[in-house]
């Protein structure tokens, strides 16, 4: 009776020790599974990773970013150049002044106002249709968009009509004193539009760095999904 009673035993531990080397690989494929999980990071909720939606070679993106940051930057600069000069010439008594203010201004203005404008917007736009960001994706952006468009518009139109008012009115009076009358709403355009301009534009910079108010539609996928919840 030993004999048998010492095999039952041997065939007992080497069952349990298959029982534990099967649980202990099972173990260890879940331990493999969980650490994949958290190691590789999934494709996004659409199923392609943000990355992937860029059509832009990274060769041509950075080239391009670097020129939106600094066209973007150059333009605003430009505006409180702008603001500074009109303050000035509205708030001096002296005639020279007023005038070496005044065509400062039309000179940045014919010099700058066109280029920068037009190479903040465009290179916004190519940014936009060659990242995962788009045009019309996100709020924000495309509010940053519309915004842009119609500040461009009213830099190369209004501003630069209301500096070149400015400077017929230096060129008007080269010596002595400048009448009042002549001014007229030339003192105060010259202000008020580089003041609004300027305003847009640091607005456009706050909405770049905090990108509020979400994905386009997120907020009627996250509706429709609610009841399926609810009825789960």
């Amino acid at each position: 009776m030993r004999p048998s009673t010492g095999a039952a035993d041997a065939a007992g531990a080497a069952s349990a020790a298959g029982a534990a080397g099967a649980a202990g690989a099972a173990g260890a494929a879940d331990a493999a599974v969980v650490v994949g999980a958290v190691a590789t990071p999934g494709p996004a909720p659409g199923g392609r990773r943000r990355s992937a939606d860029r059509r832009l070679p990274p060769g041509v993106r950075k080239p391009l970013v670097v020129l939106h940051v600094v066209a973007s930057v150059s333009w605003p600069a430009l505006m409180l150049c702008l603001l500074t000069l009109a303050v000035t010439a509205l708030t001096t008594a002296d005639a020279d002044r007023l005038r070496a203010a005044y065509r400062a201004m039309g000179m940045l203005g014919d010099a700058l106002v066109l280029p920068l404008s037009l190479l903040t917007f465009l290179s916004g736009v190519a940014l936009g249709l060659g990242t995962s960001w788009g045009l019309f994706r996100y709020y924000w952006v495309s509010t940053k968009f519309w915004l842009t468009l119609a500040a461009m518009a009213a830099s190369v139109f209004a501003l630069t009509a209301r500096l070149h008012d400015a400077v017929r009115v230096a060129d008007a009076h080269p010596n002595g004193p400048i009448p009042v009358a002549e001014l007229g709403f030339v003192r105060y355009n010259t202000v008020i539009v580089p003041a609004v301009a300027l305003s847009l534009y640091l607005f456009n910079v706050a909405l770049s760095v905090y990108k509020p108010w979400g994905r386009r539609g997120e907020a009627g996928a996250r509706r429709g999904r609610i009841p399926e919840a609810g009825g789960a």
